[in-house]
């Protein structure tokens, strides 16, 4: 055989030839199993020829794997004709809102259960107090007591995944002098995992959202995107393993398992009361509808936790059992999947149809040291390769289960602790199930990794260490207090946590850590060498860029680019004597495999333990709050259950058409009529305490700016005496050019203006911004202020992004102003929103902290600032900026509210989000 006619490998790169396809499969399967590198097909060459065609590779395409297809078929199994429709789900008529009499009487229930949490008692004295006002009429309330509207929740059959218990405890016989810890059964409560994935898929609420096989997505320029699960290397690699080893799985759905299991404390001072929840989700599902918490992250198991006395912490034997029960408690849990990781098992998915879906474990959202625990490594080893703990600079072999099983049969316990960092003691979960490798498994997690770890943990603490290395101890507080004050004085935007008093407090939660990455660079500026500031600011670009929902081939090269030069700048940390050790730790070292992570997973916010730790609230805290605190866990499993359940019958409504997919109220109910004034007026202090300044928006929506519903009645209605009364007495010549550009008028005319003027405290800017906390279509709403008393502590007035060429990348296509009013006016029946901005010219790029600076803009004439009236549709959304506070102390009366008005010179924050830090470059 010539070497022309013989067979290439699939991976590119790979100089191989074959003179069979046999010989290639083997290759392939041996020397590219761990490969992250994307193939060509990735097929397993045996196999027979696809059920579908392989589409035509072309610019900008979703190529799908051509055997995992996910194809429809009926409730039998049996495959549709190409364009067939799904059969209806229920035969209920739309006025059937069994087991409730009515829509209200559902939403009363939701209202009063899920959204208010209101206490049995309540609940009595409010159906009471319905009752009477309701006798006189001859009708009823919706319930007669908590008890009825609880027993009328627990007949519903949708969503119902009940909860079961499994008791264990030490297998060997157990002598009266045992340790208490032998001795006790543990009770592990959980639900049918195989039950709790059917009920997701079944989920109406998540059509359109859901993706039924795996695929690679080339852009324009034929560079790979990575984005949800299915987008990524693994789950592909693994539709190949499986369509290899099953041939009946041809044209089924694959349904990668997510897990996710951590530790959570209830209650310190009343005895340290934890619990140990697991959660579950599937791969199918967008990344978005994860973390819009949609109900696609459900709990099924609480974990035992052994407790013993405290001469038995360090007992090897304890840990050893600890482990033990910990994996075998999962193992026993997640069997009644087992039987669908072999042969497809019949599921109804989000729109409607039926599919045969092959399951497989996928990944696991931990912690590290829940992650130590799962993988059986030591404390201090990287769960994902073999690295020393001693040089954690680089990364090194990957970790198996293959090569963790040759080990263990070749090497005594003593060497595979020491020298590779393995607990023979510990047995996987994952042992009991094919395909899974528990080292393959562990996702990345940004929260503990790099939010709380990397920085807060890591880099705030060594400026700190820095300061005080450098300065005496009085000299050293006296700036991290000035530090402090810096944050504090940060001007307010939309949904930032405010740090009145610093970073001076102590319990640090996720949420502080990620405000505090948002604000910190530049209090530190002037009191750090340069090369410190440079540092962090390449860390937070580096961490910003790995928090997308969406990454690409050229944003993994930023994402290296700016990882590479932190790893260089770091160096001044341990220059200095902050690091004399070096930098051996695994939350620094894990982001050396962030680059394979992200092509093995997808964009590592869909996996995140932000997502399981703000489950927490929901399935841990909030039902243990809701408890009488005695024996709580039963209390809080059937809240569990009666979330699911009017979560379920909300979705069912919401199909079947009865009910709108928001919360607003019956037909019928409103008290708002149509003829009403367009902006209802209201006064300035209703405006003020309106807090609600952004979230996620799951409305099918195009971007915008709008202004408020209502209007505020504490200004006059024409423009001259609002301009006396707001101290702006160019207002009305400043519209009037305005208008004159909008009408395209020509010399001197000036448009006269008749109608009358309202005025608003603040406008809405509803945005695309995936990679921030937004709506199931990634769409994200903010409220940008411009009121003269916020929280009466004085004027608050925010500034924005205004549109100026849209062919400019960056801040250089856009300008940057202050909203000083907001108002419209109508022009012969044309209603006109507009904004009075003052100005700010660019000065430059700053290279030290990567941000855009600015000054204000003033006249030439005078030292009166720029302004001028512009449409609401040349705002983009609000910009935050925060004072280049220089190298002096900054003084007492400088605060948040008023910092905008007394700098020379401000940063264009591109780190107060994810969307600013795409377009404020």
């Amino acid at each position: 055989m010539s070497l022309s006619e013989r067979l290439p490998c699939l991976y590119p790169r790979c100089p191989l030839t074959f003179k069979s396809r046999h010989g290639r499969t083997y290759h392939i399967r041996n020397a590219h199993v761990n490969s992250n590198a994307q193939s060509e097909l990735n097929l397993g060459p045996d196999l027979p020829e696809p059920l579908t065609q392989q589409p035509k590779q072309h610019r900008g395409q979703r190529i799908e794997h051509p055997y995992l297809t996910g194809l429809p078929c009926d409730a039998n199994g049996k495959f549709l004709p190409s364009g067939a429709q799904p059969t209806p789900r229920a035969n209920a008529t739309p006025d059937n809102w069994s087991p409730f009499e009515s829509e209200v009487q559902f939403l009363v229930a939701d209202l009063l259960y899920r959204r208010v949490e209101m206490s049995a008692s309540n609940i009595d004295t409010l159906m009471e107090l319905w009752e009477t006002s309701l006798g006189i009429f001859g009708a009823s309330a919706p319930f007669q007591s908590h008890r009825h509207m609880h027993a009328v929740i627990d007949s519903a059959s949708l969503g119902d995944a009940p909860w079961r218990c499994l008791v264990t405890g030490f297998s060997e016989d157990v002598s009266r002098n045992a340790p208490t810890w032998k001795q006790m059964a543990y009770e592990v409560w959980y639900r049918d995992p195989d039950e709790v994935v059917r009920l997701t898929l079944d989920n109406p609420d998540f059509s359109g959202q859901f993706d039924v096989c795996p695929y690679i997505e080339l852009d324009v320029n034929d560079k790979r995107r990575w984005a949800n699960v299915m987008s990524a290397n693994i789950a592909w690699n693994h539709c190949d393993a499986i369509a290899v080893s099953h041939t009946d799985t041809h044209g089924a759905m694959y349904c990668p398992i997510i897990l996710g299991s951590d530790k959570t404390t209830v209650s310190v001072a009343t005895g340290h009361v934890e619990y140990h929840p697991m959660y579950l989700s599937i791969g199918n599902l967008h990344n978005s509808v994860r973390s819009a918490h949609r109900n696609a992250v459900i709990p099924i198991a609480f974990l035992a936790i052994p407790k013993g006395d405290r001469r038995y912490d360090d007992d090897p034997e304890f840990r050893k059992f600890k482990r033990q029960l910990f994996h075998a408690s999962i193992s026993a849990i997640l069997q009644t999947l087992r039987p669908g990781m072999t042969s497809p098992v019949i599921r109804r998915c989000p729109d409607g149809h039926y599919r045969r879906v092959i399951y497989d474990l996928v990944a696991f959202i931990a912690d590290y040291p829940e992650q130590v625990m799962l993988t059986g490594i030591v404390q201090g080893w990287c769960p994902k390769c073999a690295a020393s703990p001693k040089d954690l600079n680089t990364a090194s072999r990957p970790r198996t289960t293959a090569l963790t099983d040759q080990l263990v049969r070749l090497l005594d316990s003593k060497t595979l602790w020491d020298r590779y960092g393995i607990d023979d003691d510990i047995i996987p979960f994952t042992a009991d199930f094919p395909r899974a490798d528990i080292h393959e498994m562990i996702s990345p997690d940004l929260l503990h990794q790099v939010i709380k770890g990397a920085f807060k943990d890591h880099l705030v603490t060594w400026v700190c260490d820095y300061l005080a290395l450098t300065n005496t101890e009085s000299q050293g507080n006296a700036i991290l207090d000035d530090i402090d004050r810096r944050i504090a004085a940060v001007p307010p935007f939309p949904g930032l946590r405010r740090f009145p008093h610093g970073r001076r407090f102590k319990q640090w939660t996720g949420d502080d850590s990620k405000a505090l990455m948002k604000v910190y660079l530049p209090a530190i500026v002037g009191y750090v060498p340069d090369d410190m500031v440079m540092c962090i600011s390449a860390f937070l670009d580096t961490c910003y860029i790995a928090r997308r929902q969406d990454l690409d081939e050229d944003s993994l090269k930023k994402f290296d680019t700016s990882f590479s030069k932190y790893l260089q700048l770091r160096e001044i940390f341990h220059i200095t004597g902050v690091r004399p050790t070096g930098f051996s730790l695994p939350r620094q070292h894990v982001l050396t495999h962030y680059h394979s992570l992200i092509q093995d997973f997808g964009a590592p916010a869909g996996l995140c333990s932000s997502i399981t730790e703000s489950r927490h609230i929901t399935a841990v805290k909030k039902p243990w709050r809701r408890s009488n605190h005695y024996k709580a866990l039963g209390q809080m499993l059937r809240v569990n259950e009666r979330l699911d359940k009017l979560s379920a019958m909300r979705s069912d409504f919401v199909a079947r058409g009865m009910m709108p997919a928001g919360h607003r109220p019956p037909a019928g109910t409103s008290f708002l009529h149509s003829n009403l004034d367009e902006h209802p007026p209201t006064n300035g202090n209703q405006d003020e305490s309106d807090d609600e300044d952004e979230g996620p928006v799951d409305d099918s929506v195009l971007g915008h700016v709008v202004l408020a519903r209502s209007r505020i009645i504490d200004y006059p209605r024409n423009f001259q005496e609002l301009a006396a009364q707001i101290n702006e007495p160019d207002l009305l010549i400043l519209t009037q050019g305005f208008l004159a550009d909008q009408l395209q008028l020509s010399g001197e005319i000036m448009p006269l203006i008749t109608s009358k003027v309202s005025v608003f405290h603040s406008a809405t800017a509803t945005f695309f911004a995936p990679s921030d906390p937004s709506g199931i279509r990634g769409m994200r709403r903010e409220r940008i202020r411009s009121t003269p008393s916020w929280r009466g502590q004085g004027p608050r007035r925010d500034c924005t992004f205004v549109t100026e060429d849209d062919e400019k990348p960056g801040v250089r296509g856009l300008n940057i102003a202050r909203v000083t009013l907001f108002f419209s006016f109508l022009y012969y029946g044309t209603e006109y929103p507009c904004a009075l901005l003052e100005w700010f010219t660019r000065v430059g790029l700053d290279q030290m902290t990567g941000m855009w600076i600015v000054r204000p803009d003033f006249i030439r004439t005078g030292n009166r600032r720029n302004k001028s009236v512009v449409h609401l549709d040349a705002l983009l959304r609000a910009a935050h900026l925060i004072p280049v506070y220089g190298t002096e102390r900054l003084p007492l009366e400088i605060d948040a509210i008023n910092s905008l008005d007394t700098f020379r010179a401000y940063y264009v924050n591109k780190y107060i989000d994810h969307h600013a830090h795409e377009i404020a470059f």
